[in-house]
Protein backbone atom coordinates (compact mmCIF):
# COMPACT_ATOMS: atom_id res chain seq x y z
CA UNK A 1 0.00 0.00 0.00
CA UNK A 2 1.43 3.47 -0.70
CA UNK A 3 1.50 5.98 2.02
CA UNK A 4 -0.01 9.28 1.04
CA UNK A 5 2.69 12.42 1.58
CA UNK A 6 2.13 15.75 1.99
CA UNK A 7 3.88 19.25 1.05
CA UNK A 8 6.23 20.93 3.63
CA UNK A 9 3.38 24.27 2.70
CA UNK A 10 1.02 21.92 3.48
CA UNK A 11 1.99 20.00 6.93
CA UNK A 12 2.57 23.92 7.66
CA UNK A 13 -0.78 25.03 7.64
CA UNK A 14 -2.29 22.13 8.92
CA UNK A 15 0.50 22.97 12.01
CA UNK A 16 -0.86 26.72 11.93
CA UNK A 17 -4.38 25.80 12.02
CA UNK A 18 -4.43 23.41 15.03
CA UNK A 19 -2.33 25.35 17.14
CA UNK A 20 -5.10 28.29 16.64
CA UNK A 21 -7.65 25.49 17.45
CA UNK A 22 -6.01 25.02 20.57
CA UNK A 23 -5.80 28.45 21.67
CA UNK A 24 -9.24 29.07 21.08
CA UNK A 25 -10.47 26.36 22.88
CA UNK A 26 -8.10 27.26 25.99
CA UNK A 27 -9.52 30.43 25.79
CA UNK A 28 -13.47 29.03 25.53
CA UNK A 29 -13.22 26.96 28.05
CA UNK A 30 -11.46 29.48 31.08
CA UNK A 31 -14.36 32.08 30.53
CA UNK A 32 -16.04 32.23 33.59
CA UNK A 33 -19.92 33.39 34.86
CA UNK A 34 -20.51 37.46 34.95
CA UNK A 35 -20.62 38.71 38.49
CA UNK A 36 -20.84 42.36 39.13
CA UNK A 37 -20.52 44.36 42.52
CA UNK A 38 -23.12 46.31 43.82
CA UNK A 39 -22.65 49.53 45.81
CA UNK A 40 -25.85 48.70 48.19
CA UNK A 41 -24.41 49.58 51.45
CA UNK A 42 -26.84 47.78 53.46
CA UNK A 43 -25.97 44.67 52.27
CA UNK A 44 -21.93 45.62 51.66
CA UNK A 45 -21.63 45.88 55.51
CA UNK A 46 -22.97 42.40 56.00
CA UNK A 47 -20.81 40.77 53.53
CA UNK A 48 -17.79 42.49 55.85
CA UNK A 49 -18.43 40.69 58.84
CA UNK A 50 -19.88 37.22 57.13
CA UNK A 51 -16.33 35.77 56.82
CA UNK A 52 -13.55 35.80 59.46
CA UNK A 53 -11.44 37.62 57.22
CA UNK A 54 -14.00 40.14 56.09
CA UNK A 55 -13.30 38.47 52.37
CA UNK A 56 -14.51 35.83 50.02
CA UNK A 57 -13.65 34.66 47.08
CA UNK A 58 -14.90 34.68 43.57
CA UNK A 59 -14.79 31.39 41.46
CA UNK A 60 -15.99 31.54 37.72
CA UNK A 61 -14.68 28.30 36.55
CA UNK A 62 -17.34 26.88 34.60
CA UNK A 63 -18.18 23.23 34.71
CA UNK A 64 -16.40 20.26 32.32
CA UNK A 65 -18.30 19.96 29.05
CA UNK A 66 -21.49 18.47 28.89
CA UNK A 67 -23.05 20.50 31.70
CA UNK A 68 -23.04 23.86 29.18
CA UNK A 69 -26.38 25.73 29.08
CA UNK A 70 -28.73 25.64 25.78
CA UNK A 71 -30.89 28.25 25.93
CA UNK A 72 -33.90 28.97 23.60
CA UNK A 73 -33.84 33.04 24.07
CA UNK A 74 -31.63 35.71 25.11
CA UNK A 75 -28.76 33.61 27.70
CA UNK A 76 -27.94 37.19 29.59
CA UNK A 77 -31.16 36.97 31.02
CA UNK A 78 -30.02 34.54 33.65
CA UNK A 79 -26.65 36.37 34.80
CA UNK A 80 -27.11 37.69 38.42
CA UNK A 81 -24.80 40.15 39.68
CA UNK A 82 -23.65 39.10 43.11
CA UNK A 83 -22.34 41.57 45.64
CA UNK A 84 -18.25 41.20 45.20
CA UNK A 85 -17.36 40.08 48.92
CA UNK A 86 -20.20 36.96 48.79
CA UNK A 87 -18.10 33.94 47.58
CA UNK A 88 -19.26 32.30 44.79
CA UNK A 89 -18.53 29.55 41.70
CA UNK A 90 -20.78 29.62 38.94
CA UNK A 91 -21.56 26.19 37.50
CA UNK A 92 -23.82 26.05 34.00
CA UNK A 93 -25.84 22.96 33.50
CA UNK A 94 -27.50 21.52 31.39
CA UNK A 95 -30.98 23.58 32.67
CA UNK A 96 -29.99 25.37 35.28
CA UNK A 97 -27.08 27.92 36.40
CA UNK A 98 -26.33 27.63 39.76
CA UNK A 99 -24.55 30.54 41.58
CA UNK A 100 -22.66 28.70 44.59
CA UNK A 101 -21.38 29.47 48.00
CA UNK A 102 -18.75 27.46 49.28
CA UNK A 103 -18.46 29.03 52.88
CA UNK A 104 -22.19 28.67 53.25
CA UNK A 105 -22.46 25.22 51.06
CA UNK A 106 -25.54 26.60 49.42
CA UNK A 107 -26.63 28.29 46.12
CA UNK A 108 -26.49 32.33 46.23
CA UNK A 109 -29.21 31.52 43.55
CA UNK A 110 -30.37 29.11 41.17
CA UNK A 111 -31.42 30.58 37.41
CA UNK A 112 -33.06 28.80 35.05
CA UNK A 113 -35.95 29.03 31.90
CA UNK A 114 -39.08 27.35 31.59
CA UNK A 115 -41.04 27.43 28.82
CA UNK A 116 -44.25 26.29 27.44
CA UNK A 117 -42.81 22.84 25.84
CA UNK A 118 -40.76 22.17 28.60
CA UNK A 119 -44.03 22.30 30.46
CA UNK A 120 -45.95 20.63 28.11
CA UNK A 121 -43.43 17.30 28.18
CA UNK A 122 -42.92 17.75 32.02
CA UNK A 123 -46.90 17.23 32.73
CA UNK A 124 -47.02 14.85 29.97
CA UNK A 125 -47.28 10.39 30.35
CA UNK A 126 -43.87 10.22 29.61
CA UNK A 127 -42.47 12.66 31.86
CA UNK A 128 -39.88 11.83 34.26
CA UNK A 129 -40.45 10.33 37.78
CA UNK A 130 -39.36 12.26 40.28
CA UNK A 131 -39.22 8.53 42.37
CA UNK A 132 -36.02 7.29 40.07
CA UNK A 133 -33.85 10.21 41.00
CA UNK A 134 -32.11 10.38 44.29
CA UNK A 135 -29.91 13.69 45.75
CA UNK A 136 -26.03 13.47 44.53
CA UNK A 137 -22.92 15.51 45.42
CA UNK A 138 -21.68 17.66 42.79
CA UNK A 139 -18.10 16.78 43.47
CA UNK A 140 -16.92 19.46 41.14
CA UNK A 141 -18.00 22.11 43.02
CA UNK A 142 -16.07 23.09 46.36
CA UNK A 143 -18.14 23.17 49.58
CA UNK A 144 -20.93 21.01 48.00
CA UNK A 145 -22.40 18.66 51.04
CA UNK A 146 -23.63 15.26 50.60
CA UNK A 147 -27.07 14.43 50.30
CA UNK A 148 -26.99 12.91 53.98
CA UNK A 149 -25.64 15.92 56.15
CA UNK A 150 -29.27 16.91 55.91
CA UNK A 151 -30.14 13.69 57.86
CA UNK A 152 -31.52 13.88 60.76
CA UNK A 153 -31.32 17.81 61.12
CA UNK A 154 -34.97 18.90 60.96
CA UNK A 155 -34.97 20.22 57.92
CA UNK A 156 -35.84 19.29 54.08
CA UNK A 157 -33.48 19.07 50.86
CA UNK A 158 -35.75 22.00 49.45
CA UNK A 159 -34.59 22.48 45.19
CA UNK A 160 -34.60 26.16 44.77
CA UNK A 161 -35.07 24.86 40.72
CA UNK A 162 -37.99 22.69 41.24
CA UNK A 163 -38.03 19.00 39.84
CA UNK A 164 -41.66 19.56 39.15
CA UNK A 165 -40.38 21.74 36.16
CA UNK A 166 -37.78 19.60 35.21
CA UNK A 167 -39.32 16.41 34.34
CA UNK A 168 -38.87 17.00 30.65
CA UNK A 169 -35.45 15.93 30.16
CA UNK A 170 -33.41 12.87 31.80
CA UNK A 171 -30.21 15.56 32.16
CA UNK A 172 -32.13 18.19 33.89
CA UNK A 173 -34.15 15.92 36.11
CA UNK A 174 -30.90 14.58 37.60
CA UNK A 175 -28.92 17.72 37.72
CA UNK A 176 -31.82 19.37 39.78
CA UNK A 177 -31.12 16.70 42.47
CA UNK A 178 -27.54 17.71 43.01
CA UNK A 179 -27.21 19.85 46.25
CA UNK A 180 -25.88 22.52 44.51
CA UNK A 181 -29.79 23.28 44.02
CA UNK A 182 -30.84 22.54 47.09
CA UNK A 183 -31.11 24.50 50.67
CA UNK A 184 -32.22 23.10 53.82
CA UNK A 185 -36.03 24.42 54.69
CA UNK A 186 -38.53 23.44 56.99
CA UNK A 187 -40.79 20.86 55.65
CA UNK A 188 -43.89 23.72 56.65
CA UNK A 189 -42.88 25.90 54.75
CA UNK A 190 -41.25 23.85 51.52
CA UNK A 191 -44.43 21.42 51.38
CA UNK A 192 -46.92 24.81 52.14
CA UNK A 193 -47.19 28.36 50.72
CA UNK A 194 -43.65 28.06 49.06
CA UNK A 195 -44.92 24.62 46.59
CA UNK A 196 -48.21 27.12 45.75
CA UNK A 197 -45.83 29.36 44.25
CA UNK A 198 -43.94 26.81 42.31
CA UNK A 199 -47.16 25.22 41.15
CA UNK A 200 -47.98 28.76 40.33
CA UNK A 201 -45.10 29.68 38.39
CA UNK A 202 -45.59 26.07 36.49
CA UNK A 203 -49.13 26.80 35.17
CA UNK A 204 -48.03 30.74 34.57
CA UNK A 205 -45.21 29.35 31.71
CA UNK A 206 -47.95 27.34 29.86
CA UNK A 207 -49.66 30.92 28.65
CA UNK A 208 -46.55 33.04 29.38
CA UNK A 209 -44.75 31.27 26.44
CA UNK A 210 -40.96 31.71 28.16
CA UNK A 211 -40.19 32.41 31.96
CA UNK A 212 -36.86 33.81 33.82
CA UNK A 213 -36.76 32.16 36.71
CA UNK A 214 -34.25 32.88 39.38
CA UNK A 215 -34.51 31.53 43.11
CA UNK A 216 -32.43 31.41 45.96
CA UNK A 217 -31.89 31.88 50.23
CA UNK A 218 -32.12 35.45 51.76
CA UNK A 219 -28.48 35.53 54.07
CA UNK A 220 -28.43 37.16 57.25
CA UNK A 221 -25.82 37.27 60.21
CA UNK A 222 -25.93 34.29 62.61
CA UNK A 223 -27.45 31.68 60.54
CA UNK A 224 -28.20 28.40 61.66
CA UNK A 225 -25.91 25.30 60.78
CA UNK A 226 -26.57 22.24 60.01
CA UNK A 227 -24.60 19.21 59.02
CA UNK A 228 -21.41 16.69 59.96
CA UNK A 229 -19.49 19.61 61.06
CA UNK A 230 -22.53 22.23 61.22
CA UNK A 231 -21.36 24.20 58.49
CA UNK A 232 -24.07 24.41 56.19
CA UNK A 233 -26.09 27.57 56.26
CA UNK A 234 -29.72 27.73 57.27
CA UNK A 235 -31.63 30.44 55.52
CA UNK A 236 -34.46 32.35 57.41
CA UNK A 237 -35.94 33.57 54.41
CA UNK A 238 -35.98 32.70 50.46
CA UNK A 239 -36.83 34.51 47.22
CA UNK A 240 -38.12 34.15 43.59
CA UNK A 241 -38.00 36.23 40.63
CA UNK A 242 -40.03 35.90 38.19
CA UNK A 243 -39.71 37.80 34.53
CA UNK A 244 -42.18 36.72 31.52
CA UNK A 245 -39.79 38.43 28.49
CA UNK A 246 -43.06 37.78 26.07
CA UNK A 247 -45.51 40.20 28.05
CA UNK A 248 -42.96 42.07 29.87
CA UNK A 249 -43.99 41.65 33.11
CA UNK A 250 -42.14 40.46 36.22
CA UNK A 251 -42.97 39.56 40.16
CA UNK A 252 -40.97 38.25 42.91
CA UNK A 253 -41.96 36.17 46.06
CA UNK A 254 -40.72 36.87 49.44
CA UNK A 255 -41.14 34.13 52.59
CA UNK A 256 -40.02 33.13 55.51
CA UNK A 257 -38.12 29.86 56.29
CA UNK A 258 -40.96 28.42 58.22
CA UNK A 259 -44.78 27.82 58.05
CA UNK A 260 -46.80 30.86 56.36
CA UNK A 261 -49.77 31.73 57.52
CA UNK A 262 -51.74 33.44 54.60
CA UNK A 263 -52.07 32.66 51.21
CA UNK A 264 -48.98 32.71 49.08
CA UNK A 265 -50.51 35.77 47.11
CA UNK A 266 -49.62 37.50 50.27
CA UNK A 267 -45.76 37.58 49.86
CA UNK A 268 -45.80 38.57 46.41
CA UNK A 269 -43.36 41.52 46.31
CA UNK A 270 -40.90 43.64 43.97
CA UNK A 271 -37.78 43.04 42.30
CA UNK A 272 -36.29 45.86 43.94
CA UNK A 273 -37.50 44.37 47.36
CA UNK A 274 -35.48 41.71 46.66
CA UNK A 275 -32.93 43.44 45.42
CA UNK A 276 -32.29 45.44 48.31
CA UNK A 277 -32.76 42.45 50.62
CA UNK A 278 -30.24 40.45 49.00
CA UNK A 279 -27.50 43.32 47.12
CA UNK A 280 -28.05 40.82 43.79
CA UNK A 281 -28.57 42.70 40.51
CA UNK A 282 -31.32 40.55 38.81
CA UNK A 283 -32.24 41.36 34.39
CA UNK A 284 -29.19 43.61 34.01
CA UNK A 285 -29.22 42.73 30.33
CA UNK A 286 -32.48 44.80 30.18
CA UNK A 287 -32.73 48.39 28.84
CA UNK A 288 -32.29 50.22 32.08
CA UNK A 289 -35.94 52.28 31.14
CA UNK A 290 -37.61 48.91 30.79
CA UNK A 291 -35.74 47.16 33.98
CA UNK A 292 -36.53 49.99 36.14
CA UNK A 293 -40.05 50.40 35.40
CA UNK A 294 -40.18 45.78 35.66
CA UNK A 295 -38.63 45.47 38.67
CA UNK A 296 -40.47 48.31 40.46
CA UNK A 297 -43.96 46.47 39.86
CA UNK A 298 -45.96 43.27 42.01
CA UNK A 299 -49.10 43.33 41.29
CA UNK A 300 -50.10 39.62 41.16
CA UNK A 301 -53.71 40.48 39.36
CA UNK A 302 -51.58 40.72 36.39
CA UNK A 303 -50.76 36.92 36.31
CA UNK A 304 -53.40 34.25 35.50
CA UNK A 305 -55.24 33.40 38.68
CA UNK A 306 -53.99 29.88 40.60
CA UNK A 307 -56.11 28.15 43.17
CA UNK A 308 -53.94 25.60 44.68
CA UNK A 309 -55.57 22.10 46.14
CA UNK A 310 -54.92 22.41 49.72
Amino acid sequence: MQLSTHSPQTMKKHLIYSTLLIAVMMFTGCRGGNERGTDAAQVDSFYKSAYDDGKAVQNQDRQQEGKEYKSTGDLSLLDVALPERLDNQTVHYKSLVVYFNKYYRVPNCVAYELTSTMTAMADSRDAENRANYKFEKDHDVKGCPDWWEYKESGYTRGHMAPAMDMRWDKTAMAQCFLMTNICPQLDEMNDGEWRHVEEAVHKWSRTAGRLIVITGPIFSNNMKRIGKHQDIAVPERFFKVIYSPKQNRAIAFVMENKKMPNSWTNYATTIDKVEALTGYDFLAALDDNVENVIESKQNIKDWPKYYPSR
